[in-house]
């Protein structure tokens, strides 16, 4: 059984870092592409990250652009996302979602992602 979990959530002021992690037991390491999404109450969820199974390959939204990064640890099997620069308007809370399909590429789409973890906040204070 496939089991998704975030870490690292919390409070923050603004311009500080935080980083969030996500293990996903049930899965080898090397098996699966993750990505990151959050979403606010009263909105759609969106897409904020991907990294492909071995982090080569990565994208990011544009809004949050050279202010955060994915990165995996195969050995770890942990993904995770390094949050810096963090904005108010990156208040929210935070999943992290894996699939087995098409491990070599970076999946954007919420609706190809099969796990999902539970969600972890992160709120940012102006």
């Amino acid at each position: 059984q496939v089991q998704v979990a975030e870490f690292g959530g919390g409070s923050v002021q603004a311009g500080g870092s935080l980083r969030l992690s996500c293990t996903a037991s049930g899965l080898s390491s090397d098996d699966y592409t993750m990505g990151w999404f959050r979403q606010v109450p009263g909105k759609e969820r969106e897409g904020v990250s991907c990294v492909n199974w071995n982090g080569a390959v990565t994208y990011y939204r544009d809004s949050v652009e050279g202010r955060f990064t994915a990165s995996r640890d195969n050995v770890k099997n942990t993904v995770y996302l390094q949050m810096t620069g963090l904005r108010p308007e990156d208040t929210a809370m935070y999943y992290c979602a894996a699939d087995r399909r098409s491990v070599d590429r970076c999946l954007r789409s919420e609706y190809l992602y099969s796990y999902w973890g539970q969600g972890t906040q992160v709120t940012v204070d102006s």
